[in-house]
This record gives structure tokens, sequence and C-alpha cells, in this order.
């Protein structure tokens, strides 16, 4: 797909309640969020910093990109100014949280070499809020990584994540993810991967429709519900754009979705770990992945606004 430009809203206005934003939702709720990654806008109301890192081709320099204000969106007029007349790449998207879980160029793994391209800063303009700012434009082969992380669940430890996509830009290939993965990137078996995959793959587990599909990335497999293949229960996706979230904890684990503009989340799945061996109990890894599978498969194309990591299992609430 080419460039994609639209308008998306989260409020009726463009200042952010305190309190009100995913994070400050989350570490309410007893499960904090221990990485935060947005282009667009702070996940905390606190927040007030770094969001990325654009490099421009003319000269290599770098800058980065703040909020406007305390719990405000991105300062994209800085990047329109600094990327002028030649073309820039997003080099690092700073974690939010405290835990320093920076994601950077993803280099290579089993599955393909790298290192990984960097996303086009420019590629995905969008208004949020009423405010001018930049999305993430993973075009296949692109891709971000972090082997070394504070704070993110392992073994059988328990979790949530939620990201923000652009529905309409997706493919078959393996894998558009974001979360949790493996810490040396080769797939290291069933149940080593909990990431959210989004996109059309009926390659290992698929949902009712023709997709795409907002399934879980567990290793070996996509899964859309406790069945290997198919599990109706999980519904193609209609909006433009998308709130996805996978949670997972010992022998339990969901998958919910909806409008990233309107509405509430429709539960595709919540139930017992998948009909295959090596997922119970899982053997989560600890690394962050974006737009790519744990073992660096890059074939995948996507669009990526924001995304958390919790640690502890959220409430439905």
């Amino acid at each position: 797909m080419g460039l994609i430009a639209g308008t998306w809203s989260f409020v009726s206005t463009s200042t952010q309640a305190a309190g009100s934003l995913p994070c400050d939702i989350y570490a309410a709720a007893g499960t904090p969020c221990v990485a935060a990654h947005s282009t667009v806008r702070a996940l905390f109301s606190s927040y007030n910093g770094r969001l990325y890192q654009v490099r421009r081709s003319s000269d290599r320099a770098t800058t980065n990109i703040n909020t406007l204000s305390a719990g405000g969106y991105a300062n994209a007029a800085a990047q329109d100014s600094f990327c002028a007349h030649t073309t820039c790449v997003i080099t690092i998207i700073y974690d939010q949280s405290r835990h320093g879980n920076n994601l950077t160029q993803a280099p290579g793994g089993g599955a393909a070499g790298g290192p990984d391209n960097l996303a086009n800063a420019s590629a995905l303009p969008v208004t949020v809020g009423g405010h001018h700012v930049y999305g993430v434009y993973v075009a296949p082969g692109t891709g971000y990584r972090n082997d070394h992380t504070s704070g993110i669940a392992t073994g059988n430890n328990a979790e949530g994540e939620y990201a923000v996509f652009d529905a309409t830009h997706y493919n078959k290939g393996c894998c558009f993810d974001y979360g949790n993965a493996e810490t040396n990137n080769r797939d290291t078996g069933n149940g080593h991967m909990e990431a959210i995959y989004f996109g059309n793959s009926k390659g290992w587990g698929y949902g009712s429709g023709n997709g795409p599909w907002v399934m879980a990335d567990l290793e070996n497999g996509l899964f859309s519900g406790a069945n290997v293949h198919l599990n109706s229960g999980d519904q193609s996706i209609t909006s433009h754009y998308v709130t996805a979230l996978v949670k997972g904890g010992p022998n339990l684990w969901a998958i919910k979705a909806g409008n990233a503009q309107s509405g509430s989340l429709t539960t595709m799945y919540n139930g017992k770990r998948p009909n295959a061996s090596g997922y119970n109990p899982m053997h989560k890894e600890g690394a962050i992945i974006l737009g790519i599978g744990g073992d660096n498969s890059k074939a995948s194309a996507g669009s990526f606004f924001e995304g958390a990591m919790t640690s502890g299992y959220p409430s439905d609430a």
C-alpha cells in the first residue's frame, strides 16, 4: 500500500484529563505499564519528554521529537522542520515507562538477516485529536527490537499488551507483531513468544470471514483461540483503526479488539492456552518486537501508532 493519511480521534477535545491515559488506567488497576511506545502522544498524563528520534538522510543528523506538553501529543512540526528538503527515518521509539525499554533497529535473526530497515518518518501522517502527528509505517523488511529489557514478563508470568494499528494496512506475511519475543532473535520453541499479531495470514490460526484478524503470536503459531486453526469467535476487523489487545497468564489468555475511534472492545477469545504442546506453561523470554516475528521474520506490513505492555494480567475493566 502507499502512503496513508487519516483522521483519528481518541477524545472530543485536545486536552487529556489527568489520569485518563492508557498507562494511568493500567497503573490504577494494579497492572502498571513496563513498556509504553508511541510516536503520536504520551501514554501517561505526567509524561513530558521524548517520544521518538529521527535521522535525516542529507547529513545523518538526529533529533528527538518530544511531546508538546505533559500528557500531550507529539511535536510533529519539529520533525517537519528538521526533515524539510530531505527524508528522515525513525531510529528510536522511546519507552515512556521508567524501564528504559526503547525500540531500535532490529538485528538479523534465524529467519532473515539484518539489520532491518527503519521506517520512513513521514510515511504515515495522521490527525489525532486535532493534532498533526505521524505513526510508524512498517513496509516489508522494516523492524524494531529490544533484546535487553527490564520488567517484561518472562516464563509463565502474566502480562497484558495493547496496540493501535491502521486496520487497512496489512498483508499475509509473517509477522506484523508487537510484544514479547525471544532474546536471541531465533525460534526457540513453542510458547517462547506472546505478541499481538495483525494481518490476514491463514498459515496457522485464523478467524471468521476473510480477515484481517487480531491474533496472538505464541511462536510456531498465530493463534485465534484454543484451536490450532479456525476459531470463529475471532472476528474480522472492519474499522479503519483498531485497538488490539492480548493478555496472558498461567493457562489463561485473551484476545480483545475494537474500533479505535469509538465504542468498546469485543472479546474475540478468553480461555485456556492452545490445544497444542509447549504453550502451558509458557516460556516467555522478555524481548520486545515491533513489525517482525520473534526470529526476525520480516515479510509483514502494518502501521503502528501506540502500544504498551504491563506487569500482571489486566482486568477486563
